[in-house]
């Protein structure tokens, strides 16, 4: 019987504009996250930002203000434990760590509409959506940057095994490839692989790759009559 006396309909009410808050802006993050095809999408954020919404709801109701306080600090540190199983490392780089951050902000986004601050809740969402479209190209802008250094800790090579008859017309490819992801390369080396065949060698001026354009970049070498094999990787140095 207990259920039935928790029934209020103004509650219940409340609960609703919470949650479908929660929801559409937890949609409208996702949904950037789903168009660049990223692990964690529209349905991931909207069940982080709903969940979120829930409980800090269900604890301002049972514990009033005081209570919702002490559930959005067990939100924050709980969503690191799903924000680290996004987070991947492939070949030496480190990915998801994006797609972490907005998991964790997403979480926020549902606390404050759990907690009845809808307003707050779009304004944080409109600055999460920001961080990830408008701060874009002036993040790729910087990363394409060669660094003014002597050494890097990290250098990227791409590697192309080509016949020794077609050594120009391979490189003449690569440095095609390369200017046209606007990858310029610090150093190409060639040498000797096997009895008739070359290895050249093209280490990228910039520390900071995409590594999606990068595999790109290589699939496209790759079906050249010229190139025997294309692949690229990471290394570092002192």
């Amino acid at each position: 019987m207990q259920a039935l006396n928790n029934i209020n309909f103004d509650s219940l009410i409340d609960t609703f504009v919470s949650l479908s808050a929660a929801f559409i802006l937890g949609g409208l993050i996702g949904l950037e996250r789903q168009y660049r095809q990223r692990t964690a999408g529209l349905r991931t954020n909207v069940l982080v930002a709903v969940g979120a919404a829930i409980f800090v709801d269900m604890a301002n109701r049972l514990g009033g203000v005081e209570g919702a306080v002490r559930v959005v600090a067990y939100v924050v540190s709980g969503i690191g434990f799903l924000g680290a199983g996004v987070i991947m490392r492939e070949e030496g780089n480190v990915r998801g760590l994006n797609t972490a951050a907005t998991l964790w902000a997403s979480a926020a986004v549902g606390a404050c509409a759990g907690a009845d601050l809808i307003l707050e809740a779009l304004l944080g969402t409109l600055f999460v959506l920001a961080a990830n479209t408008l701060l874009r190209p002036i993040v790729n802008n910087i990363n394409r940057q060669p660094l003014d250094v002597v050494s890097a800790e990290v250098t990227n090579i791409i590697y192309l095994i080509a016949l020794r008859s077609q050594q120009k017309a391979a490189l003449s490819l690569l440095e095609k490839e390369l200017e046209r992801s606007n990858y310029p390369a610090s150093d190409v080396d060639v040498r000797p692989f096997g009895d008739e065949e070359v290895e050249i060698e093209a280490t990228l001026a910039i520390t900071s790759v995409d590594g999606d354009e990068l595999d790109a970049l290589v699939a496209r070498l790759s079906t050249s009559s010229m190139v025997q094999q294309a692949f690229w990787s990471p290394s570092t140095t002192d």
